[in-house]
């Protein structure tokens, strides 16, 4: 069972008592999370190569009845539907301009069992408030996901490893374009997974070194590690991601 099939399976049975009573046809928590996720992917936007923006503010719209139901439960069933928003921005490499907020509001329009999800992207205001200043909503938790980004620093520009794949090379075609006629048209790859970095060098005419160390297959990469590709000198660093998600 995955990551997110167990949160949702803990949200379904911790409001199950919440939200099994009254009319037959009610909003259940579990819908409301893969919404929440068709959301994120609808919305993303692609704003540059490797980086796409998510929203992170959302306002869950329920009927009266079904809002009076999210009131009982209020903060806890709001705070596991930000975890399900911040896994699944994780799982699908987006990043995010601030912390996740989930409100419920009401629609007197609305039917039981039918309900509207509202989107936005909204920056960190720093140290404000994160709670929203409209009185119908009865939780706006905000929690923001904590991790390091693995960045590249190549000649006074920083590039952020955001795909598990990045091909540098002196080809067009390469993710990162090296200048460098000592550079091979592919010559290194940079693979991530699993909160780990490694280089691995493609074939290259002239070798890839790491801490000069030649790299035969792959090498780990560390914070601080030098790449060196030619007469291009790399340093692999790992940063606090910022609120948008740029190192």
């Amino acid at each position: 069972m995955g990551l997110l099939d167990k949160v949702e399976r803990g949200i379904e049975k911790a409001v199950r008592g919440v939200f099994s009573t009254g009319s037959k046809a009610q909003v259940e928590p579990v819908e409301i999370a893969s919404r929440l996720r068709r959301e994120v992917d609808h919305k993303a936007l692609t704003v540059a190569a490797g980086r796409t923006l998510a929203p992170n503010v959302f306002d869950v719209q329920l009927s009266d009845d079904d809002f009076k139901r999210a009131q009982e439960w209020g903060t806890p069933l709001a705070e596991e539907l930000c975890d399900v928003v911040i896994n699944h921005v994780r799982s699908q490499g987006y990043t995010l301009q601030g912390s996740v907020r989930i409100s419920f509001r009401r629609d007197s329009e609305l039917r039981a069992g039918d309900f509207e999800i509202a989107s936005s992207t909204e920056k960190s205001k720093g140290n404000g408030s994160t709670q929203p200043s409209r009185p119908t909503v009865p939780a706006a938790p905000s929690r923001q996901p904590v991790r390091l980004q693995p960045v590249l620093d190549i000649d006074g520009q920083r590039y952020s490893l955001n795909a598990p794949s990045i091909v540098l090379g002196r080809s067009s075609e390469a993710d990162i374009h090296v200048e460098d006629t000592g550079v091979s048209r592919r010559h290194l790859e940079i693979r991530t997974a699993n909160g780990a970095t490694s280089a691995v060098d493609l074939g290259s005419t002239n070798g890839s070194y790491v801490n000069g160390q030649r790299v035969s297959g792959s090498i780990e990469l560390t914070d601080g590690s030098t790449i060196t590709m030619g007469r291009t000198k790399i340093i692999f660093r790992l940063l606090p991601a910022n609120p948008g998600g740029r190192a």
